[in-house]
């Protein structure tokens, strides 16, 4: 595990080199925060009313949080770079360093998140207490009980991504794959909470990462409860090792294949 500490920690310093260019990316963020307070304070026209079990404030929060979640984590280490890594050959050199390959793109990214989400957390926190108002019943200790289920989504949400993007091995682009995804994660679980739809499959969604990236750690930060913690937390759990056999699978035949073929 030193080794990755040490790619973790190269890494972060590099980042903090870089905060400018990251503090760019807060024009689009708040756009986006901009339009949903706006929104949600049109639907929600009559005080005190209640939308799939959300008040205003609730519901803004959820959105503001897990928007925060989806821009400070934004990476391009387990995509492009990855992608790129098998397709241009970059692999072959790679793959034989004292690490494991999919290990040290996880350390990289997991450094770069580690500049990304403090700051884009600070903007959230001062965006929401402005506009928004503080969340009724919210206690510090929510965030601490939350922290473990916040950084275990951000990793399982990694874990997936790098795992579409090892098809390259087999295929010349995963980009559509990763729209696929980004855009699932994006409309069920980060722009509306699970409740917001039909409650026939609300179910499903509960059995897929959407779950578990977004919803499960935004829900516990707006509404927490020792119940829907366990059930957070277990799921989690559950779908980082299923999420890890499968990128080391995936990366396993990849590189049998590189083997075969002669590198």
């Amino acid at each position: 595990m030193k080794k990755y500490a040490v790619i973790y920690r190269s890494v972060l310093i590099e980042s903090l080199q870089y905060t400018a260019n990251i503090a760019m990316g807060f024009i689009s963020y708040l756009i986006i925060i901009f339009i949903f307070i706006h929104l949600w304070d049109y639907m929600y026209g009559t005080p005190g009313t209640l939308i799939a079990g959300y008040t205003k404030e609730q519901m803004i929060w959820y959105v503001m949080l897990t928007e925060l979640i989806w821009f400070g984590t934004s990476s391009n280490t387990v995509t492009r770079q990855a992608s790129m890594d098998i397709r241009g050959g970059n692999i072959a050199y790679l793959m034989n360093k004292p690490y494991h390959y999919t290990l040290y793109i996880l350390a990289r990214y997991i450094g770069e998140c580690s500049v990304r989400l403090p700051m884009y957390a600070a903007v959230s926190a001062l965006i929401g207490l402005t506009m928004v108002g503080s969340l009724a019943g919210f206690r510090l200790i929510t965030l601490l009980a939350a922290l473990p289920c916040i950084l275990l989504g951000i990793t399982i949400h990694a874990v997936f991504r790098l795992c579409i993007s090892l098809l390259s091995f087999w295929i010349e682009d995963a980009n559509p794959f990763h729209w696929l995804y980004n855009k699932l994660i994006l409309v069920i679980g980060t722009i509306f909470p699970i409740e917001i739809f039909p409650e026939a499959l609300q179910p499903l969604f509960k059995l897929t990462p959407i779950y578990t990236v977004c919803y499960g750690p935004a829900k516990l930060l707006i509404d927490f409860s020792v119940e829907k913690y366990a059930e957070v937390l277990a799921a989690q759990v559950l779908y980082l090792a299923a999420g890890c056999a499968l990128m080391f699978f995936i990366y396993g035949k990849g590189v049998k294949k590189l083997y075969v073929n002669g590198g």
